[in-house]
């Protein structure tokens, strides 16, 4: 019995003994998995420096402040005038270092000057449109990547709504500034381009990345989601998105950024390949995708 006795409580000690070790080890690995998802957590957030704030201007223009805080720089896309964005960047106390510029057109170039003036910013654009941005110091063509001081800016040329048409995409951000080439569930009008060409600018932003969020140069969503279940009434993703439209403008909040994935299910001008949306239109089956772009934006462009 001594014996049974001296065994009990070994055997107590070596359990206690356990008991402290496992408490420990539990310790250890939920710092450990702390600390690692601590660490995925601050990996996304330095990948992600850059906020991008969407400024209204005019009727329906939308300007865009991208601001990286880890390098402090501050830019705008496509002002179509001065004041709004002014009042953003005093409300947020920031400067302005860099005026980016989709194309020309007034309604995206409006601010450039008194901007420039202001702040002493550099104002960026497509090489094409040389002659017809005011005050443009940095000239960016097809394909090169610009380093926006820390930030990398892939350029294309999108030709088809102007001749000169850019789009900037940020991948470290993953966002891309399309001004009238891609909008939500439509695209602009050929005003110096083919259908051909235009076509060509749209499936280069759509073969981005599929998370890749979008911001584009007007809130035209709603007009053109009734074009859209127009022309792809059986689409359940487009009736989805519709109503979603409808709930967001109700509430007068915008419809932008919108997302790669979402326009390559819903917009009508970046799905001519889909058997649905051909047969709605009454596309010959020979038709190729460029010709069902072209009907399209015909149609839209009557609607």
């Amino acid at each position: 019995r001594p014996l049974v006795g001296t065994a009990l409580v070994v055997l107590g000690v070596l359990c206690a003994s356990f008991s402290v070790k496992m408490r420990r080890l539990s310790r250890a690995m939920i710092f450990r998995n702390n600390f690692q998802i601590h660490r995925r957590g601050l990996s996304k957030t330095v990948a992600s420096a850059s906020k991008v704030s969407l400024i209204p201007c005019l009727n329906d223009n939308y300007a865009y402040l991208i601001h990286n805080s880890k390098t402090g720089i501050t830019a705008v896309v496509d002002p179509a005038e001065a004041a709004p964005v002014k009042a953003a960047l005093e409300k947020e106390n920031l400067s302005l270092d860099y005026i980016l510029n989709t194309h020309h057109h007034w309604d995206h170039v409006g601010g450039n000057e008194e901007l420039k003036e202001a702040f002493g910013a550099k104002i960026v654009g497509p090489l094409e449109d040389e002659k017809r941005i005011p005050g443009i110091d940095i000239l960016l063509g097809d394909g090169e990547i610009w380093d926006m001081e820390g930030e990398k800016v892939h350029v294309f040329h999108t030709p088809g709504h102007t001749s000169g048409h850019c789009a900037f995409y940020m991948p470290n951000s993953g966002s891309v500034f399309t001004g009238d080439t891609l909008f939500s569930l439509g695209c602009g009008r050929l005003f110096e381009g083919t259908p051909e060409q235009m076509h060509s600018s749209l499936s280069k932003i759509a073969a981005l990345p599929s998370e890749t969020m979008i911001y584009c140069g007007h809130e035209y969503t709603q007009s053109n989601a009734k074009f859209a279940v127009h022309v792809d009434p059986k689409n359940k993703d487009l009736q989805k998105r519709n109503e979603e439209i409808a709930s967001l403008r109700s509430q007068g909040l915008p419809t932008i950024p919108t997302s790669i994935e979402l326009e390559k299910k819903t917009n009508p001008f970046l799905r001519s390949s889909d058997p649905l949306l051909r047969d709605s239109i009454d596309a010959a089956e020979s038709a190729s995708d460029v010709e069902v772009f072209t009907k399209l934006r015909a149609m839209k462009d009557s609607f």
